[in-house]
């Protein structure tokens, strides 16, 4: 499995909007942007992004596990 590319919380933000998730604006506080998505069981999936020029390997290996989409759903929604 090759590293994943750095990206903005502007660019991850766009690629999981694409996949139906809306902003929760009660929910993001400060430097963090708060998106869910109600899946077809009535479950919510929250996904929380932290407002930074350029996301960390690993938080954005943890917001792709929490917006329940695999590396190459993700990759290719951008």
């Amino acid at each position: 499995m090759s590293s994943l590319p750095s990206f903005s919380t502007r660019q991850i933000v766009k690629a999981l909007r694409k996949a139906e998730f809306e902003d929760a604006p009660e929910r993001g506080k400060g430097s963090h942007v708060a998106l869910t998505r109600t899946e077809s069981d009535a479950t919510v999936r929250l996904v929380i992004i932290p407002d930074r020029k350029s996301v960390p390997v690993g938080t954005l290996r943890s917001i792709i596990r929490q917006s329940g989409l695999t590396r190459e759903e993700f990759l290719a929604l951008l």
